[in-house]
């Protein structure tokens, strides 16, 4: 999985939680001024106990001999009118910190799923090839989230804690080195306990996020094959495959929610200890004269302050191993390498008439060979029918000359260019494809048909329609050009859908043309209207055709037949039915019955006799 990151090589070995880090620094203004307000809003923490605590020992001067109040009531004026300043300074500040971290975090989340997602249209088909949709979906949101999250609350959140207990620690030092000791050996304890219980759940956490993705994948399949579902009455096999995932997703969920369960009021308890020990020692240190009542309180309302940050370590630290988890999965999607890569010194395809050469070209997928050692030159406006058993070659060497995979051995050239040395976009801008699987978005006509070419005008698309013979029947309905089409193209017919697929590609006018050639789905007068878009589709140009009817193998300039991916006999259709070949085998099994069924029926005797 990858993307073509602007980070340096050696940032790639980073820890993952720096790198996440690092994404916050293109918006290091932000992140300041969020950390200015973490700083302030934790000294106006500290300084709350500290007003209280002086109130009490200025303000009240309660002698406890005497039960006598020897207070100064402007002290206490001055003090709550602090405490109020406070209060609303502090509720200011933290508003300020929410909204400026989660502008933060959503503009990290924000580049993050761009990055992503460019990255996904730079991959190979390689790539493409072994991914799980449902996989990658789950890491473009739920874990990009995982990483908002993090930048949003525990960078923040850590921060504020880290300043919030080394000054509070400071002060308490400072007021009573006893009292203080045995208030902040708890700290450690209660924080220890937090971490611990949050390495612990950082595999199920792992887990599930990982069932995520699955459950994600098993639903994405289940409804983009509703069809042969419903066609094979499968329904309720699928909704127990939904079922496993989704139970296993809430077995993993509930045990992580179980173990919180008990670890949180085991926490709670731990720090209700904590008060109870400070206010015994504390309440003997008042008694021997050494700790003032309102130091004794400043303590207390320390420790109430501190429960929470001290015990939200654990849930920083659990948000740090999600976070942790989330970037392996997306840093392993973003750090992916494509197979299929643009040299540094890439040229736009010169203009050229469009000759091809394949020059001992050799492909394998890993170690397995899939192409060896084949050779072939397709001159300007010449069509190459390409012929064979399935598995032998075919659609890898269509699918090696725009670049949709890289050879293993040899060369491809156009116009006497290396395919390598020319950027993809000059190159795939040259090789028009019509695919037998056509896939159409959810768009209307017109941005469809305008897909390769969006700045092209209406008079364009509509010639590119009437070659396709699509425009009549796109004029006959209510919206026109304007018409939705459904997903993947469902509203429309099969034959419709192709002709609208070749308008695309004629709208886009390569020099070079590779079809799937099969029409074998449809019936006769779509197949006659889309044989003619092709004719029109094809006029003056390279044409690489996976044949399998017999009119498109009959007026090939070459018929290339192909066997374990090489080329084992090459030439003319009358030739090669000559050689008695591999290509006389396959139109003796699969193009003579077209050749019969397409023969004129033999005159009947009465007409025969008739004419007699």
């Amino acid at each position: 999985m990858a993307v073509h990151a602007p980070a340096a090589e050696p940032a790639r070995h980073a820890p993952v939680l720096l790198r996440l880090l690092r994404l916050s620094f293109p918006h290091s203004r932000d992140l300041l001024v969020t950390l200015v307000s973490v700083i302030a809003s934790g000294a106006l923490v500290v300084v709350t106990p500290w007003l209280i605590g002086h109130a009490i020992d200025v303000g009240l001067a309660v002698d406890t001999g005497a039960r006598v109040a020897r207070g100064d009531m402007a002290t206490l004026v001055v003090a709550a009118a602090l405490l109020v300043a406070a209060a609303l300074a502090r509720g200011a500040l933290m508003y300020q910190q929410a909204i400026l971290s989660e502008r933060v975090s959503q503009a990290v989340a924000y580049d993050l799923r761009n990055r992503i997602y460019d990255h996904l249209q730079r991959l190979s088909f390689a790539y493409h090839d072994r991914a799980e949709i449902g996989q990658i979906m789950s890491r473009a949101t739920q874990d990009v989230e995982g990483v908002r999250f993090f930048v949003s609350m525990g960078v923040i959140r850590m921060l504020y804690i880290v300043a919030l207990v080394g000054v509070t620690a400071g002060i308490m030092l400072a007021t009573n080195v006893r009292v203080a000791l045995v208030a902040l050996a708890f700290v450690p304890i209660v924080a220890g306990a937090a971490v611990w219980s949050s390495r612990t759940m950082r595999p199920v956490w792992t887990r599930i996020q990982n069932l995520q993705g699955e459950l994600a994948n098993v639903l994405h399949e289940n409804l983009t094959g509703q069809r042969v579902v419903k066609a094979f009455a499968r329904e309720d096999y699928e909704a127990e495959k939904f079922g496993r995932q989704a139970t296993a997703l809430f077995d993993e969920s509930y045990r992580s929610t179980r173990f919180m369960g008990i670890v949180e009021p085991a926490m709670g308890a731990l720090w209700l200890v904590s008060l109870a020990v400070v206010f015994w020692v504390g309440g003997r240190e008042v008694i021997a004269g050494r700790m003032g009542e309102g130091q004794l309180v400043t303590f207390q309302l320390y420790l109430t302050f501190l429960q929470m940050p001290v015990r939200s370590i654990g849930f920083i630290v659990g948000i740090a191993s999600r976070a942790q988890s989330s970037g392996d999965r997306i840093f392993e999607l973003l750090d992916a390498e494509s197979a299929v890569t643009e040299r540094a010194a890439a040229a736009p395809l010169r203009p050229g008439p469009g000759d091809v050469r394949f020059e001992r070209v050799s492909f394998s997928y890993g170690v397995s060979p899939v192409l060896s050692d084949v050779c072939l030159h397709a001159r300007p406006g010449e069509v190459v029918a390409l012929l064979g058993p399935t598995g032998s070659g075919k659609s890898t060497v269509v699918n090696l000359l725009p670049r949709f995979y890289d050879v293993t051995d040899g060369a491809i050239t156009i116009d006497g260019q290396d395919v390598r040395d020319v950027t993809l976009a000059s190159l795939r801008g040259a090789v028009g494809i019509v695919q037998q699987d056509v896939f159409l978005f959810a768009d209307t006509i017109r941005r469809n048909i305008a897909y390769g070419r969006p700045d092209a005008s209406d008079d364009d698309v509509q010639a590119a329609a009437r070659a396709a013979r699509l425009h009549d029947f796109i004029a006959g309905l209510p919206d026109g050009y304007d018409t939705w089409v459904g997903e993947r193209g469902v509203t429309l017919s099969g034959g419709q859908r192709q002709r609208l697929a070749i308008a695309r590609t004629l709208l886009l006018d390569p020099r070079i043309l590779v079809f799937d050639d099969s029409t074998s789905s449809v019936d006769t007068e779509t197949e006659y209207l889309i044989q003619q878009a092709l004719h029109e589709l094809m006029r003056g140009r390279t044409t690489f055709v996976i044949a399998q009817r017999l009119r498109t193998v009959r007026s090939a300039d070459q018929i290339l037949v192909l066997r374990d991916g090489r080329i084992v006999e090459q030439g003319r259709h009358d030739q090669l039915l000559a050689a008695g070949g591999l290509y006389r085998d396959i139109y003796d099994l699969e193009l003579r019955d077209q050749e019969e069924s397409s023969a004129p029926a033999p005159a009947s005797a009465a007409s025969l006799a008739g004419d007699a």
